[in-house]
């Protein structure tokens, strides 16, 4: 949310009119935090695969080494990891975005409450 000045009444907020500055709402931040959110999805997606490839390369050269269940394991907590901050990363994109539109929506609600109240000129448009 940012303030926005010069928005306010003519006579200003000294000199009687009492409005002073407004906040106004931006969606961008709550977006961009989305789209940020969302990149991450997708630069985890061939994460899984390609910690396949090289294990695969590992088992090939690792011989009958006791280490490779070990290896396996870690392998699949990684997986899990990666999996679940893929999801957490997309439940986190929704919600940003669920954000920027219910404070757009409210913002608007209380606008127009205030229509009676304080009638816009044009000026404030």
């Amino acid at each position: 949310m940012t303030v926005v000045q010069g928005l306010s009444d003519p006579v200003g907020p000294a000199g009687g009119g009492g409005q002073g500055p407004r906040l106004k709402h931006s969606d961008g931040p709550w977006l961009r935090a989305a789209g940020g959110a969302d990149e991450l999805v997708s630069h985890l997606g061939p994460v899984r695969g390609e910690l396949a490839v090289a294990h695969q390369g590992l088992l090939a050269g690792a011989g009958r080494l006791t280490a490779l269940a070990e290896l396996a394991a870690v392998r699949e907590s990684w997986e899990r990891r990666i999996q679940a901050a893929q999801g957490e990363c997309g439940s986190l994109a929704a919600k940003l975005r669920d954000v920027a539109r219910t404070q757009g929506a409210t913002n608007e609600a209380v606008r127009s409450s205030f229509a009676g109240v304080f009638p816009r000129t044009g000026a404030e448009q």
